[in-house]
């Protein structure tokens, strides 16, 4: 066996002082495989003398590791042997004047002839701002990673002018859905959405253990199919109609089954639904006799929400709920399309999954505040 350079000889006291936080087991796991360690590396009377080769082998560790231990026993002493090695003093790339410009440089527009910043531009640019003399695409990821800033992302969001009219709306859903159930005077949430048709022009082929299923790139289009979803968060229920088309004579049959088959025993029904220009009480004169369409108009109340605020309709979340768990797949009929969409509805309701709705108006005057007038007290 080789000579060692850096000899371990431990006293009994430290030999007992490891032994107890070994079986103690209450350090941390660093610490404990280093008494490991200190403890068969020990060539004093009681020490078993363990090659490094062998201790990394019992210990699941590198021999490098072993000899730094050995070595930081030797020069530093028993503590710090049985820390971690001491980290190199680290020069920061950025200082913090030169991270809030490059910080507000990436929350800046791209320039000309780029959709968006990239680590390779950003690099680029706080060089030629003079910001430093000279910095890695991956020193700036480094930087905005612990900034939590993603200046290559877009979220698409509606973004609503402040004004009188949309909190008004806002706040009259709001209120509304702070109502407690009642039977005779359901509130009930409208929305619609389309879908392409999609005919698969080859056979998948089945997924096989190790293997994932195989569905051809090609397909065929088979035209756009419009559901109609009517959800009753309450009381966790959704009904859910396919139609060819979206038209306002299709609006007024889904509210026309709205009253009559979904809840015929009703004195009114409340429908929250966005401002579409076919969700109006003319649709229903457009499709159905003036007497038949008045019964029915008396029997519902619209309530709209304002408009670039069609998030407050509770439709919109199950709608999202529907496409991820139904819809994401190639559907080639309008006749799959109703059997798919009625058998989710089913699942769902059997299982009562509903909206959790927890913003109040209160939150609404402290988190949108800036989309409220700003008028000066008197």
């Amino acid at each position: 066996m080789a000579n060692k350079k850096w000899i371990v000889e431990l006293t009994l006291d430290e030999r007992k002082e490891l032994l107890d936080m070994v079986n103690k087991g209450k350090a941390p796991a660093y610490k404990i495989k280093h008494a490991n360690i200190l403890l068969k590396t020990d060539q004093g009377e009681y020490g078993e003398n363990w090659t490094d080769k062998k201790i990394a082998k019992a210990y699941n560790c590198q021999s490098n590791t072993v000899y730094n231990v050995r070595k930081r026993f030797v020069e530093e002493g028993f503590e710090r042997a049985l820390g971690r090695n001491k980290r190199k003093n680290y020069k920061r790339k950025l200082d913090g004047d030169q991270e809030a410009q490059l910080i507000a440089l990436a929350c800046s527009e791209p320039p000309e002839g780029a959709s968006r910043w990239t680590m390779v531009l950003l690099s680029e640019k706080v060089v030629e701002k003079g910001i430093v003399d000279n910095v890695s695409p991956s020193t700036i990821q480094r930087m905005l990673k612990k900034n939590e800033l993603k200046p290559w992302k877009v979220d698409q969001w509606c973004i609503p002018k402040a004004s009188g009219d949309f909190v008004a709306k806002m706040e009259n859903i709001l209120e509304i859905y702070k109502r407690p159930y009642d039977e005779k005077i359901p509130v009930i949430c409208f929305d619609e959405t389309n879908i392409q048709l999609v005919e698969e022009t080859r056979v998948s082929i089945p997924p096989k253990p190790g293997k994932n299923k195989k569905v051809d790139y090609e397909y065929r289009r088979k035209g756009v199919g419009n559901i109609f979803m009517i959800f009753e968060p309450l009381q966790g229920v959704r009904y859910v109609e396919t139609r060819e088309q979206r038209t306002g004579l299709d609006f007024a049959s889904c509210m026309k089954n709205i009253a009559d088959v979904y809840y015929p025993d009703c004195e009114k029904v409340i429908v929250v639904m966005d401002n579409l220009n076919t969700h109006k009480t003319g649709s229903l004169y457009d499709k159905f006799q003036p007497k038949e369409a008045r019964r029915i108009a008396e029997k519902l109340e619209f309530q709209y929400t304002p408009k670039h605020g069609s998030w407050l309709n509770m439709a919109e979340i199950e709608i999202s709920v529907l496409t991820k768990q139904c819809l994401s797949r190639h559907i080639p009929t309008l006749e799959q399309l109703d059997s798919e969409s009625i058998a989710w509805a089913n699942r769902r309701n059997q299982s009562c999954g509903t909206v959790n709705w927890q913003f109040t108006t209160q939150d609404a005057r402290i988190k949108l505040k800036r989309l409220y007038p700003q008028i000066d007290e008197i």
